[in-house]
């Protein structure tokens, strides 16, 4: 598994549990942060007197990859600095050699668009074009290394319903939500946005309901799958 996180904290909220239940059943992830979010995403640290953006930088280093390494997960920090956030061709070849390097068949990034945060369809562009650079024509040989093409899915926004985010895969990470607690807990820069997330996460299980999903299904992560699904049959 492969998540591509615009900022340090992103990934925590919206994947954790997807996250977690894949490396508890064995599998291996890694977590690319684009930027640590140290200028438009770490509210509480700037709060504190004669703060810097390379303290902040040190501490939401720090945080995300305590929290990363709370759901067993390897963590890449790219360090391109936040609003706005931008990747010029060698940060794209720096992403594209993480793709190479961890062969993922899942992908998790940004939903495409995101009328409240200039950074997220700018990380989940970069994500999508480095799959399709990673992978060349689709198995036809190449003058590069590539990889099989991923299945690719975008995580949940902070406000879905304004940005277009249609889920249409819901995951229960109910056994792992303790991880997800603990991942949450690690960074503090943006303490407040747990208990929105643990809400989310019921919310989301509440729903599940409706697809069969019985009361021991407490907790719930919602993603929209941005790649077509192969199956011999319905």
């Amino acid at each position: 598994m492969l998540v591509v996180s615009a900022h340090a904290a992103d990934f925590v909220w919206r994947a954790a549990g997807a996250i977690a239940l894949h490396t508890a059943a064995g599998g291996t992830a890694t977590v690319v942060c684009l930027s640590y979010g140290e200028r438009g995403e770490s509210g509480d640290l700037w709060r504190e007197p004669g703060q810097t953006v390379e303290a902040v930088k040190t501490r939401r280093h720090a945080e995300g990859q305590k929290a990363a390494a709370e759901v067993g997960a390897d963590y890449v920090p790219l360090d391109l600095g936040d609003y706005p956030l931008e990747v010029p061709a060698e940060a794209m070849r720096r992403l594209v050699e993480a793709y190479l390097r961890t062969r993922p068949d899942v992908l998790l990034i940004h939903a495409p668009a995101d009328p409240f945060n200039p950074d997220h369809p700018v990380a989940s562009a970069a994500a999508v074009k480095a799959r399709l650079l990673a992978m060349g024509a689709g198995g036809v040989p190449a003058a590069f290394p590539t990889i099989p093409p991923p299945s690719m899915f975008a995580f949940e926004p902070h406000q879905p319903d304004q940005c277009g985010f249609a889920p249409d895969t819901y995951l229960d990470v109910t056994a792992v939500f303790d991880r997800k607690l603990a991942a949450m807990g690690a960074m503090a820069s943006q303490a407040y946005l747990a208990g929105h997330y643990r809400q989310r996460a019921e919310q989301r299980a509440y729903q599940s309901r409706y697809l069969g999903a019985g009361a021991e299904v407490r907790y719930v992560e919602a993603f929209q799958r941005m790649t077509p699904e192969l199956r011999d049959r319905l």
